[in-house]
C-alpha cells in the first residue's frame, strides 16, 4: 500500500523537471502528479485490446439500436393502416426515446477510448491541448452518469409501469418525468465535477475525472476516470432506482398470467439488477488502480459489458419483441375482420 500523494490540482498538467532521472520501467506516466490518489503501482497493459473489445460491444449495441429504430418507424407507418394497432402505438415516442438514450450513451463511451483519440480525434483536431482533453472527460462523466444512463433507466421504468395500465399516459409525461428525475442528478454531477468546493483539500481521485499519462503507443494523453463523488451520486440513485424497479416488476408479475411475458419481465429484472450491482462494485474498485493498469482495464470492461447487455436486453424486450408480437396480432385481427370475425387482443410487453 502506497501513501497518497497530494499536490494542488493545477500541478496535474505540469511537465516533469528537466533534471529528473529516467523513469522506472514500471512507471508508464512521467507525470507523477497525475498519480495522486491511487493506491497500487502501475502494471503496463496494451490498452488497445480493451479498447477494441469495447468498440466491438458498442458496434453490436448500435446495430441493435439501428434495428430497433427501424422497427419503431415501420410500426409507426403500419399502425396508420391498422386500427387495431393504434392503442399500442401510443408509446412509440417513449420507445424511440429509450433507443435514442442508449445510442448517445454508446457514442459517449466511444469518446472515452484512447484508441479513438489517437487514430481519429487527433487527426481531426491536432491542436487540442491536455487541459481541453481533461474538460472533455469532465463532460463525458456528467453526461454518462448524470443524464444518459439515468435517463435510460427512468425511461425503462416508465415503460414497465405503463404496461399494466389500461389507459396510456400522455407521451409528454414520459419526457417530463425524465427531466424531473434526471435534472437533480445532472446538476449534482456538474457541481462536484466542475465546481467542487473541496477540490483543493481532497486527494485527486475523489474529484478528478482524468489523469495525464501515456497511451498504449507511448504518446502523452489524458485518460478519463470516474471521480469518487460522481460514483457516490450515481450509487445513491442506483439504490433508490433498484427498489422502485423491483416494485414495478413485482406488480407486473402479479397481474400478468401470460407465461411468455412473465419470463420477459424476469429476464429484464435480472439483467438490470445485475448490471447495476456490477457497475457499483466496479466503480468502487476503479479507484484502486490507474487507467493504464491491467486490473483497471478488466474492471472497466466488465462494467461496460454488463451495462451494455442490460441495454440490449431492454431493447429486445421493450421494443423489438412487443412490436413483432403486435404486428402478428394486428395481421391476425385484420384477417379475422376480413373473414367476418370479431374480437381484439392487446399485447403490452
Amino acid at each position: 500500500m502506497r501513501k497518497l500523494l497530494y499536490l494542488p490540482p493545477t500541478a496535474a498538467f505540469l511537465p516533469p523537471p528537466l533534471s529528473s532521472p529516467s523513469p522506472s520501467p514500471l512507471l508508464q506516466f512521467p507525470d507523477l502528479t497525475a498519480r495522486e490518489g491511487f493506491f497500487f503501482s502501475s502494471v503496463p497493459v496494451a490498452e488497445s485490446a480493451f479498447d477494441l473489445a469495447t468498440i466491438c460491444f458498442i458496434a453490436v449495441l448500435l446495430f441493435l439500436s439501428l434495428l430497433a429504430f427501424s422497427f419503431i418507424l415501420y410500426f409507426r407507418l403500419r399502425s396508420r393502416r391498422l386500427i387495431h394497432l393504434e392503442n399500442f402505438n401510443s408509446l412509440w415516442t417513449v420507445r424511440l426515446l429509450l433507443v435514442s438514450l442508449i445510442s448517445v450513451w454508446a457514442f459517449n463511451e466511444i469518446l472515452r477510448l484512447p484508441l479513438v483519440w489517437r487514430n481519429y480525434i487527433y487527426q481531426i483536431v491536432p491542436s487540442i491541448t491536455l487541459p481541453q482533453q481533461a474538460n472533455i472527460c469532465k463532460l463525458q462523466v456528467v453526461l454518462s452518469l448524470g443524464f444518459f444512463e439515468p435517463g435510460f433507466l427512468i425511461t425503462l421504468l416508465f415503460l414497465v409501469n405503463v404496461s399494466i395500465k389500461k389507459r396510456k399516459p400522455s407521451r409528454i409525461w414520459a419526457l417530463v418525468s425524465l427531466l424531473m428525475i434526471c435534472s437533480p442528478i445532472t446538476l449534482l454531477q456538474i457541481v462536484f465535477v466542475y465546481f467542487n468546493p473541496l477540490e483543493g483539500k481532497l486527494p485527486r481521485f475523489m474529484h478528478g475525472s482524468s489523469v495525464v499519462g501515456n497511451d498504449f503507443s507511448g504518446e502523452k494523453t489524458v485518460l478519463c476516470t470516474y471521480p469518487f463523488f460522481s460514483c457516490v451520486i450515481f450509487g445513491v440513485f442506483a439504490v433508490a432506482y433498484s427498489m422502485a424497479f423491483l416494485l414495478s416488476c413485482w406488480r407486473v408479475l402479479a397481474l400478468v398470467i401470460n407465461k411468455g411475458i412473465r419470463n420477459r419481465i424476469n429476464v429484464l429484472a435480472v439483467s438490470v439488477m445485475v448490471a447495476l450491482s456490477v457497475q457499483i462494485v466496479c466503480l468502487s474498485l476503479s479507484w484502486l488502480w490507474m487507467p493504464e493498469d491491467s486490473a483497471y482495464g478488466f474492471v472497466e470492461l466488465a462494467m461496460f459489458l454488463f451495462v451494455t447487455v442490460s441495454m440490449a436486453v431492454a431493447e429486445v424486450i421493450l421494443v423489438l419483441r412487443p412490436i413483432t408480437d403486435a404486428l402478428a396480432v394486428g395481421a391476425d385481427l385484420q384477417r379475422r375482420t376480413t373473414e367476418g370475425g370479431a374480437g381484439e387482443r392487446f399485447i403490452s410487453l
